[in-house]
């Protein structure tokens, strides 16, 4: 396993099921708690948990979102507990049964590593950067493997995991044995994030979670999420030229009185900062299509960043690699022989969705360079309806929500009773109420 980040601890935990031995190679030093690290330098902005990825989790490794709670994260149902701005006005709160966790990514990465570590036949070695592939002609039949300070060695493997993240070396490695490099899809997003910890009052809002997400209209927005240490980590963002939030100490809170719903400049016009803003220039969202490639060599699978890497912004990270891995259990399940090839058109049913959300989204403003095909343009159309309605009805909210969180398919958002929803409630707000046969209300 090449990698100790989220993806390949998850894969780690996937792996110990069909392995004997599991080793981790990262060449960080890895944190003994939560704290962040080199390899992760978004690891202190702003992460939400979605709910396939919580409940992947609670799969993988049982009683660990109770670890995390009892530690200061904070269970939510994601539409009830959250405040949602997908337009200009804020989503109807209402419980859904969308289980998230308020967590920070540090936190998370800790709870699942101290699982991971437990595992008897797993074992993590920090210090330890992978430099290429063992290739016997057939099969790739290891890494090479250089420790801080040593000098390179090889390492036999049954299976190598790529899991190293958005600068990682995969489609070099496979050049260098003879097989092409994965087709890429690229997108920059033109997005900076600013982020500051501040002081929380336990009780003293009544959300967890406030996210404004920019749009062509308004292309700058934020995220307030409530983290452990009593803190609420809040990330202001820009897309475009000339739309960056401040860095300066002085100007942060101010940003927010431009944003369309009030309740983030209050919360910090009176809230205490923990420390300063922290800047971060987002990379290019990458998509590499392994799984259409003519020629795969068995024994090596890339998973997470590794094979996409989305604007974070959207919040999908985690849980995109914590749907792969199950994928990838799957696989294993069917056998090794032909595996690459069997993962890979699983990895990239689970990635067609965020993919699709992400980049549309990004690619709605004008700014962004990027291929708009028909279903682009579409997709954003019927999204920008969706937006409007969402604020008025709480079923096409939780509709949206469901497929964000990859708890529903993205054709869900088409069945009928939506459809006339999302027309009806996108129109203009002085028009008469329709007589809807399924009612707007959400169960509790």
């Amino acid at each position: 396993m090449l990698g100790a980040s989220m993806a390949g601890l998850l894969a780690a935990r996937v792996l110990s099921e069909s392995f004997a031995n599991v080793t981790i190679f990262d060449r960080d030093t890895l944190p003994a708690g939560a704290a962040n690290r080199k390899g992760v330098p978004q690891g202190e902005h702003s992460h939400g948990l979605l709910a396939r990825g919580r409940q992947v989790l609670e799969e993988l490794f049982p009683g660990l979102v109770a670890e995390l709670t009892a530690q200061g994260g904070i269970p939510v149902d994601i539409m009830r507990d959250c405040v949602w701005i997908q337009g200009d006005a804020p989503m109807p709160r209402v419980a859904s049964g969308l289980a998230g966790l308020c967590v920070s990514r540090p936190a998370i990465e800790a709870g699942v590593r101290r699982r991971v570590l437990a595992l008897p036949n797993v074992v993590v070695l920090d210090g330890h950067e992978a430099t290429g592939l063992l290739f016997d002609g057939v099969r790739v039949t290891g890494a090479q493997v250089l420790p801080a300070g040593g000098t390179v060695h090889d390492v036999a493997a049954d299976l190598v995991v790529d899991a190293t993240g958005r600068g990682n070396r995969g489609p070099t490695w496979l050049a260098a044995i003879g097989f092409e490099r994965p087709a890429e899809e690229r997108v920059d997003p033109l997005t900076v994030y600013v982020s500051r910890d501040y002081r929380r009052v336990p009780g003293r809002e009544d959300f967890a979670a406030i996210i404004t997400s920019p749009n062509p209209a308004r292309p700058f927005g934020a995220v307030a999420i409530a983290a452990e240490g009593d803190r609420w980590m809040v990330t202001l963002l820009g897309v475009g030229s000339g739309q960056a939030p401040p860095s300066d100490p002085d100007a942060y809170a101010g940003f927010t009185a431009n944003l369309p719903d009030p309740r983030l400049h209050e919360l910090l016009s009176t809230a205490e900062p923990l420390g300063p803003p922290m800047r971060m220039r987002l990379p290019a969202s990458v998509r590499r299509r392994y799984e259409r490639m003519t020629r795969l060599p068995d024994g090596l699978v890339s998973i997470g960043d590794a094979i996409c890497s989305f604007n974070p912004a959207y919040g999908q990270g985690m849980t995109v690699a914590a749907a792969e891995a199950m994928e990838l259990r799957d696989a294993l399940r069917a056998g090794r022989a032909g595996l690459p090839r069997r993962f890979y058109a699983k990895a990239a049913k689970v990635v067609d969705v965020p993919w699709d959300i992400a980049v549309g989204a990004d690619l709605a403003n004008p700014e962004i360079q990027g291929e708009r095909t028909g279903k682009t343009r579409f997709l954003n159309a019927y999204v920008a309806k969706i937006q409007v309605a969402s604020s008025r009805s709480a079923a096409v909210g939780r509709r949206f929500l469901e497929v964000a969180n990859l708890m529903k398919a993205p054709p869900s958002l088409f069945a009928p009773s939506v459809v006339a929803r999302v027309l009806w409630h996108s129109r203009t707000p002085s028009s008469p109420a329709p007589a809807v046969r399924t009612p707007d209300r959400v169960p509790v």
